[in-house]
């Protein structure tokens, strides 16, 4: 089988069951289809190919443009509109919003959480929460961004998607301190999809799901940072 007609990286992904019913597309890529890290030593063809096998794939899902950026570990979201195709990259962002159908959004993710953000009448995101995200709020911003579409906190579904649980992630305490908002003074375990899903219950969300996957715990189909992957996955939604 030649590279043009493998399958491409949705045939492998790990899916959001939950967010189907809602007519949406959600899912994480695994190492089955490689890694879509940037900066890794791949060479450069190597990689441009898995995007445009994904491209491909949201094309064929109902979604020519693909909104990407590079994740830098904040709270800043952009907001898309349609007009556009193909793959769009920015800087500087850690999560993507829009309101409209035919926009996919993928985030970079090895440990961090995707978080899949949806409400019923249309308006999506989808967030890249590391520690330092979510200690900054990216999860209240992306509810607040839908909400600025019309999409009430209330009639959200959240799904935090495959990371690194808290079984594996141990951290100093001022990590914990930042996260939690309670004082630390010794090295403890995190688990911030848990912390992300007290964020979401307590700016109104009231559906929330978590992936069962851990980064960490299942590295045989997943990339983590922590196991020592230079690898990275991504957390993609699309309303076709």
């Amino acid at each position: 089988m030649t590279a043009a007609e493998s399958p491409g990286p949705l045939a492998s992904a790990i899916p959001v069951d939950e967010l189907a019913a809602l007519g949406l597309i959600a899912f994480t890529t695994t190492r089955a289809a490689g890694s879509f890290g940037l900066g890794s030593n791949e060479p450069v063809g190597v990689v441009m190919d898995r995007w445009s096998a994904l491209l491909a794939d949201c094309r064929a899902a109902g979604a020519p443009a693909l909104a990407s950026a590079g994740q830098v570990h904040g709270a800043e979201l952009e907001t898309h509109g349609t007009g556009w195709r193909g793959w769009l990259r920015g800087r500087d962002r850690d999560g993507h919003v829009t309101a409209e159908s035919g926009v996919a959004m993928a985030v970079t993710v090895a440990d961090c959480t995707p978080v899949f953000l949806a409400h019923p009448t249309g308006p999506i995101a989808v967030l890249h929460a590391g520690w330092r995200g979510t200690a900054a709020g990216i999860l209240e911003h992306g509810v607040a961004a839908l909400a600025a579409l019309g999409a009430a906190p209330e009639e959200l579904h959240a799904h935090l998607g495959p990371a690194i649980c808290g079984h594996c992630y141990e951290v100093g305490p001022e990590v914990l301190t930042a996260v939690t908002g309670k004082a630390a003074s010794a090295k403890g375990r995190l688990d911030v999809r848990a912390v992300l899903a007290e964020r979401a219950a307590s700016v109104g969300v009231r559906s929330v799901s978590l992936s069962r996957w851990c980064t960490r715990c299942d590295s045989e189909r997943l990339f983590s940072h922590r196991g020592g992957d230079a690898g990275r996955q991504l957390g993609v939604i699309l309303r076709p």
